[in-house]
């Protein structure tokens, strides 16, 4: 499989990624060390987790994917063979209360860190990413930005100097940021270069057929700033599979156990992934291979993350970098685009 290096970086990461947020909840350990192994013999060498993982976030879970990772690394005796990704957690978002007052400050950082690192069992993390900003913006799809009067919020460069001092202390290799706007990313790089602090080497945000608002403003951030896109949810929560459709609800499916995952649900999401799927029978394609190879065959993509609950679509999705990238496929996935512009940014 395809790698590709992460600017100012010496990691390479695979075209495709393994995202882990179903180990714990959906999937048991047995289940996620088939996955992994699996994904290891495709070529995959790039594992991506957080500490609030597995999602939906439960107090009684937390932690329980990194556990998981951390298992399978000792078992297998392959760390080496991995570039391991985690993400420590800001306030404001789906798991607040994880640890007292939280912030994106040095004690913080820092206790994250070294929860991950024990959990892991692992001596040091490749790419260590803040999972959201602290500070109101908006992100994991929200719109209507109000300017606040007041707010809680941690300075990009107290972020930035804490975890230099997570380098310096050989804990965390190099840093990413995630879920950002462009106004934060040009704020990571803008500091990170005046005060010789480390520079994010990639951005992990959500990128799919029905959210291409990365390339509003992002892309081009990637592009010039040598900051790639490590892209999540590339089939928008299993919508772009197709087995969603005619109002299917697999049993053990995400949105049919979770009914708080509703960001790729609604009439103009239903309208978009019709026409989508429509679009992939009459090319004689699997839905999802084609979803997936559209995201990996943008120039900002360094990683596409794919996750599963089962073999079988892990194997689907693996098999998704075979598949031939033609002007034929541009054009008509270009074309929908404009008939159904970003209708779930």
């Amino acid at each position: 499989m395809q790698r590709n290096r992460l600017p100012h970086s010496e990691l390479s990461v695979s075209a495709l990624g393994l995202g882990t947020m179903t180990f714990g909840e959906q999937n048991t350990p047995q289940e996620a060390f088939e996955q992994m192994d699996r994904a290891h013999a495709a070529g995959v060498n790039f594992l991506d987790a957080a500490e609030m993982y597995p999602v939906p976030p439960r107090p009684e879970t937390q932690g329980s994917t990194e556990t998981i990772i951390g298992d399978y690394l000792r078992q297998r005796g392959n760390r080496h063979q991995w570039v391991i990704a985690t993400k420590v957690a800001a306030p404001g978002g789906p798991c607040d209360g994880l640890r007292p007052d939280m912030a994106l400050d040095r004690r913080n950082l820092f206790a994250a860190c070294d929860a991950s690192l024990s959990r892991l069992g692992v001596e040091c993390i490749d790419l260590y990413q803040i999972h959201w900003p602290h500070r109101h913006t908006n992100f994991f799809g929200q719109l209507g930005y109000e300017a606040p009067e007041r707010e809680s919020l941690t300075p990009i460069l107290e972020t930035l100097t804490a975890l230099e001092d997570l380098v310096r202390a050989g804990k965390i290799r190099h840093i990413g940021i995630s879920n950002e706007t462009p106004w934060g990313a040009m704020q990571y790089l803008h500091l990170a270069d005046k005060h010789d602090l480390p520079r994010a080497v990639s951005i992990q945000n959500p990128y799919n057929l029905l959210n291409r608002s990365f390339e509003v403003g992002l892309a081009e951030i990637a592009h010039r700033e040598s900051l790639p896109l490590l892209a999540y949810s590339p089939l928008a929560f299993g919508t772009l599979s197709g087995k969603y459709a005619n109002d299917q609800r697999p049993p053990e499916a995400r949105l049919t156990r979770f009914e708080r995952f509703k960001r790729y649900t609604g009439p103009q999401a239903e309208a978009a992934i019709n026409d989508f799927l429509k679009l992939a029978q009459e090319a004689n394609l699997s839905p999802a291979q084609l979803a997936l190879a559209f995201v990996r065959c943008r120039p900002f993509t360094a990683s596409t993350l794919i996750g599963a609950t089962t073999l079988a679509q892990l194997e689907e999705n693996l098999a998704s970098v075979d598949l031939a990238w033609s002007t034929e496929l541009e054009g008509a996935l270009q074309a929908l685009g404009e008939q159904h512009r970003y209708p779930c940014p």
